[in-house]
């Protein structure tokens, strides 16, 4: 029988004071929306959050090759970069901003 905790990785959701700011000036909805996601990371992990459709999580192309990005609402994107140090995956938060189309 094998142990599933020595599999696991635990997890953890920073970013700098820039996304605190671009967190203040977005409606209250999605703050909410954002907080659920970094906290269902450090609490499921990444890999179970990505099969969720609900945050459309998907890695993106061209100078942002390399970065993630998950749908908060039709308009905000929160772009993330995922690092591995150790047995802790580390998901930083670069930006959330309104995406433009």
């Amino acid at each position: 029988m094998y142990c599933l905790k020595q599999y696991l990785i635990k997890m953890k959701v920073i970013w700098e004071k820039k996304v605190d700011r671009q967190l203040s000036k977005i409606p209250d909805y999605i703050q909410k929306k954002f907080m659920a996601w970094a906290l269902a990371i450090e609490k499921e992990g990444i890999r179970v959050l990505r099969k969720s459709p609900g945050f459309h999580d998907e890695p993106l192309k061209g100078q942002r090759s390399g970065q993630r990005s998950i749908r908060l609402s039709k308009a905000y994107r929160a772009i993330y970069i995922e690092t591995r140090d150790g047995r802790i995956e580390l998901i930083e938060v670069i930006e959330v901003s309104k995406h433009e189309y």
